[in-house]
C-alpha cells in the first residue's frame, strides 16, 4: 500500500504554518552559503525549510547568536508532545470539575440520599412492568454506595482527584511549552499509576481501560526515548548535540570548515 506520509516534509509544513526563519550570520564564509542575490533582490536560506526566501533577514549577527530552529524529527516530536499535552489537559480538566462535583456533591449528600429513597421505589414499579431489575443495576449500586460514603472520606476523594488534576494540568502546560522539567513531570507522572492501571486490567478488562493504559506506556517510553531523560542514551548533553546536529546553521558552519571561534566581519 501507497505510505501518504512518506514524502510529508515536518519542515515545510511548519513553514507554512508559522513563516520563514532566515538569519544573516556575521562569518563571511556562512553568510555565502546562505545567501543568494536573484533578480528581485537578495534571498536568505531558511533554517528550517532551507528554502531561500527574497527580503531582508529575520535577524542577524553571530552564527552562535541564531535561534536554534527545530527540523525534520525534532519537529515530529515536538508535534507528538503537543497532542499527549492536548490530551492530558482534556483529562485535567475532566478531574478537576469531577473534584468539584464530588465537593457539591458531599454538602448535598442527604438531600439527594432523600430524594433516591422517594422515588427509586417509583422508578423500580415502573421498570419492573418492561422487565428490568433497577434495583440490581450497576448505576443503582453505584449511587447507593456514594450516599453511604462517609463525608470525610468524600472531603479525601475530592482532594486526591483535585491533586491528580492538577498533575495532569502541570503535564499539559509543560509538554505544550517543550520545557525539560514538564517532560520528567510527565514520564514520573505518567509511569505511577501505570502499576495501577496494570491492577485493573487483571480485575477487568475494558477496551476504555486498554486504551488508557497502551497510551500512558507509549507515552513513558516515548518521552524517555526521544528525550533521553534520566541520562538515558546520554542524557541532556547527548540531546543537546542531536539538536545542533539536526541545525541548517551548524551543517553549513561544518561545511564551510568553521568553527565557533571563527573570525567574523567587521
Amino acid at each position: 500500500m501507497r505510505n501518504p506520509w512518506r514524502n510529508f516534509d515536518w519542515n515545510v509544513r511548519t513553514c507554512g504554518w508559522h513563516g520563514h526563519v532566515t538569519w544573516a550570520p556575521s562569518e563571511d564564509a556562512l553568510a555565502e552559503r546562505l545567501h543568494v542575490d536573484t533578480v528581485d533582490g537578495e534571498a536568505w536560506r531558511c533554517l528550517r525549510c532551507a528554502s531561500f526566501v527574497p527580503g531582508e533577514p529575520a535577524g542577524h549577527g553571530p552564527a552562535e547568536d541564531a535561534p536554534l530552529v527545530l527540523r525534520g524529527r525534532a519537529l515530529r516530536d515536538a508535534f507528538v508532545l503537543r497532542l499527549l499535552a492536548v490530551e492530558r489537559g482534556i483529562r485535567g480538566v475532566l478531574l478537576v470539575a469531577l473534584a468539584y462535583g464530588i465537593y457539591k456533591f458531599e454538602g448535598a449528600q442527604d438531600s439527594l440520599q432523600r430524594v433516591f429513597e422517594d422515588y427509586l421505589p417509583r422508578l423500580s414499579a415502573v421498570a419492573q412492568h418492561a422487565g428490568v431489575d433497577l434495583q440490581s443495576t450497576g448505576p443503582v449500586h453505584l449511587i447507593q454506595k456514594a450516599l453511604s460514603t462517609d463525608p470525610h472520606t468524600l472531603t479525601l476523594i475530592s482532594l486526591g482527584v483535585l491533586a491528580y488534576g492538577a498533575l495532569e494540568l502541570l503535564e499539559a502546560v509543560g509538554l505544550w511549552l517543550m520545557r525539560r522539567w514538564g517532560e520528567y513531570v510527565a514520564v514520573v507522572g505518567t509511569a505511577v499509576f501505570i502499576p495501577l492501571e496494570v491492577y485493573e486490567l487483571v480485575e477487568r478488562v475494558t477496551w476504555l481501560r486498554v486504551v488508557a493504559f497502551a497510551l500512558n506506556v507509549f507515552a513513558v517510553v516515548y518521552i524517555l526515548w526521544t528525550k533521553r531523560l534520566f541520562g538515558f542514551r546520554g542524557g541532556r548533553s547527548a540531546f543537546e548535540a542531536e539538536r545542533h546536529s539536526a541545525s541548517l546553521l551548524e551543517v553549513e558552519r561544518a561545511a564551510a570548515g568553521l568553527s565557533s571561534s571563527a573570525p567574523t566581519r567587521a
